[in-house]
């Protein structure tokens, strides 16, 4: 295996490793770097070891206890830290103890924004470099190197836990991990796919952690699906034409890695699940068969609303009504919400209108969604509507 992948597989284990017996977040993640940097230098001539995970913390650990030797205002903390022995079994998995998942807790934890859970995620347990999150997210690296330091300081100030949450707030807590995974693949999924490739490898880490959870392989199922039609999603020479469901190229899609999603849903299934990302799941499994029964897509989406509350979901559920035959309950269900801030809340109107011959209304719905529309794709998609209706 090469080692930018042995590296990218063995980041999150080592850096958790190291927060939880360090209990600080820069000093675990200059050892983790320093160890790597090793690693790097020797693996090639000495070849990787039998359990390259073991052989990374361990070093790095000692790496740590030599630095704060070194530092004398720490001097009188050093009988504090056990010193790991040098060498470790590294045929033996349960050498070091895995605290991914305590880590995962610790950076989504409720007490820092949002923004913060997000980039400290995929810093942390993803390994990527502040540039990289920074090009993620459009914006510049000293504005991404800023919320991570203000993410990393509040933990530190608050003396924020290392640990999973108790019983009675894992519920609430595991949401908001769910939440941030969820947002990180919804920013891949506009065009930037390494993002979303990143938060499926996160959602595979938390089904391994949190394996009787079924939102958690509710959540991977509903990227993986999703992901595998990401090739026929877009087309044009600049691959930048908007594609709708219906006229994809379903030779495009990775119908491996459909598969392997529903088999995640099965288990989520299985499992009892029946929440949110669940039902999203199962819908975006049942637009994947040859001929769509739209009117169980629409009753999919019913029980979202019922869940959720969401006026974005009752106006998917509204397109899939359409979809059934139905543009007449559509639009009646549709001009009863308040979204008219919202883009697809005027394309999804217009649709309607052109179905059902009111075309006047139909051209100043879609202007109204151009209007609203930022993306270039969306821009193009909508401008080539208007032109035919």
């Amino acid at each position: 295996m090469p080692l930018e992948a042995v590296f990218r597989d063995e980041w999150g284990r080592v850096l958790a490793s190291l927060v939880g017996y360090l209990g600080d977040f820069d000093k675990a993640e200059e050892a983790a770097q320093e160890a790597f940097a090793i690693a790097a230098e020797r693996w090639p001539v000495s070849g990787m070891p039998p359990n390259p995970g073991a052989w990374l913390v361990t070093t790095a650990r000692n790496r740590a206890i030599d630095r704060i030797r070194r530092e004398r205002t720490l001097a009188e903390k050093i009988p504090l830290l056990p010193v790991p022995e040098a060498v470790v079994d590294e045929q033996a998995e349960s050498v070091i103890k895995d605290e991914r998942l305590e880590l995962i807790y610790m950076c989504c934890h409720p007490a820092l924004p949002l923004e913060g859970q997000v980039a400290l995620t995929l810093r942390a347990l993803g390994g990527l470099r502040t540039a990289e999150i920074a090009r993620a997210f459009l914006v510049s690296e000293e504005t991404m190197k800023r919320r991570l330091s203000r993410a990393k300081s509040k933990i530190k100030t608050t003396g924020m836990p290392f640990a999973v949450p108790d019983a009675q707030r894992l519920p609430e807590r595991l949401d908001a991990v769910l939440t941030v995974v969820y947002l990180i693949y919804n920013e891949g999924y506009s065009g930037r796919v390494d993002l979303s490739a990143e938060a499926i490898r996160l959602g595979r880490l938390l089904t391994g952690l949190l394996p009787d959870e079924p939102e958690a392989h509710g959540l991977l199922a509903l990227m993986m699906i999703h992901h595998a039609r990401r090739r026929a999603r877009f087309s044009g020479e600049d691959g930048e034409d908007l594609v709708l469901l219906d006229d994809q190229d379903r030779s495009l899609w990775d119908l491996r890695q459909i598969d392997e999603g529903r088999a995640v849903l099965d288990q989520a299934l299985v499992l009892g699940g029946r929440g949110a990302y669940v039902i999203q799941a199962v819908i975006a499994s049942l637009q994947t068969h040859e001929r769509i029964n739209w009117g169980q897509v629409a009753e999919m989406y019913r029980r979202l609303v019922e869940l959720t509350g969401s006026p974005v979901v009752e106006l998917n559920r509204a397109a899939a009504l359409a979809q059934a035959g139905d543009p007449v309950a559509a639009l009646r269900a549709i001009d009863g919400l308040d979204l008219h801030d919202y883009l697809y809340f005027h394309s999804t109107r217009a649709e309607l209108l052109r179905r059902l011959g009111r075309e006047e209304e139909a051209r100043a719905a879609y202007g109204q969604a151009l209007r609203l529309a930022a993306s270039t794709p969306a821009r193009r998609f909508l401008a080539r509507r208007l032109e035919n209706i």
